[in-house]
């Protein structure tokens, strides 16, 4: 198995096989981001990959799910993508889903019919870094993908039967506009409907670019209780239709409060828990127990 520079997952992967079809990420100039930056972006062949999938089967005696990195390999034409799923399927049967990470321009250069294809090779979810849902964080943060553009793309994956996951990134928006980021968040999920949406705290690598605007004074980090302010305000903004559900979780290890429930059935618990931290700063995860 060949894996180049530093391997990335979501933790909801923990116990995949983990399996590069790109190296880096194409974008990659997301200010707040220090992720794939000892990489130059580029697509490994075909047979590497294949290679990779039959040296895993004659060591695995069972692989239950499969991810594919790096940042954006959702960006490979069909034609690979299908190809290597159908290599996935006939070498590993049991193989009850696939993963990948996907940017929502990646989502919105495929077709309807693309992407229902690649749900019958076997793509379950997609995952998506929405970070915010207010169009100035996003330019700010340099995110090269526009409110819309995300909302569209999260609602053509489901709509061709994959599951979205989207995150968030809590004091993105930095003090200046910790409001418009809580609120357009909540309306981005709302707009959206992913069927999971995660809510991470910013925590910075050095080498992240934002880190500058930090030590210049031109962006400033949210306290813990700021934090807790902003969880409040987004969780009280979201407004799901009837019928729709949305699987919510706070409990990456960066953030100072574990949540977890369902939009909108357990917003109000969630919400009570979120004032009780207000009150109780006990209830918050110690700097020192938080992690990128």
């Amino acid at each position: 198995m060949q894996y180049e520079g530093m391997v990335y997952r979501p933790p909801s992967e923990a116990y995949s096989l983990i399996l590069q079809v790109t190296i880096g990420c194409s974008h990659n100039k997301c200010r707040f981001c220090s992720m794939y930056k000892d990489k130059k972006f580029h697509i490994r062949q075909l047979e590497d990959i294949l290679a990779d999938l039959r040296e895993c089967r004659a060591y695995y005696s069972r692989v239950r799910r499969i991810f594919l990195a790096d940042g954006d390999a959702l960006c490979l034409s069909n034609a690979k993508l299908l190809a290597i799923l159908n290599a996935i399927r006939d070498l590993f049967p049991e193989c009850e889903r696939v993963g990948i990470y996907g940017r929502a321009t990646d989502i919105l250069r495929k077709t309807p019919e693309e992407l229902k294809a690649l749900k019958e090779a076997g793509i379950g979810i997609v995952y998506v870094g929405a970070e915010s849902g207010d169009p100035e964080v996003l330019a700010r943060m340099c995110k090269n993908a526009t409110r819309e553009q995300l909302i569209v793309g999260v609602r053509r994956a489901e709509d061709a039967g994959i599951a979205a996951s989207v995150t968030f990134i809590s004091g993105l928006g930095g003090r200046e506009r910790w409001k418009e980021h809580a609120v357009a968040s909540a309306t981005m999920i709302s707009e959206m409907r992913p069927s999971y949406a995660s809510w991470l705290t910013l925590m910075l690598d050095p080498a992240a670019p934002v880190t500058k605007d930090i030590a210049e004074g031109k962006f400033e980090l949210l306290k813990p209780l700021e934090v807790l302010d902003e969880m409040e305000m987004m969780l009280e903004h979201v407004e799901l239709p009837e019928g729709v559900t949305c699987v919510f979780r706070s409990n990456h290890a960066s953030n100072y409060l574990s949540l977890k429930g369902d939009l909108p059935a357990d917003r109000d618990n969630m919400l009570a828990v979120v004032r009780r931290a207000k009150e109780n700063s006990d209830m918050l995860r110690p700097e020192y127990w938080r992690a990128l």
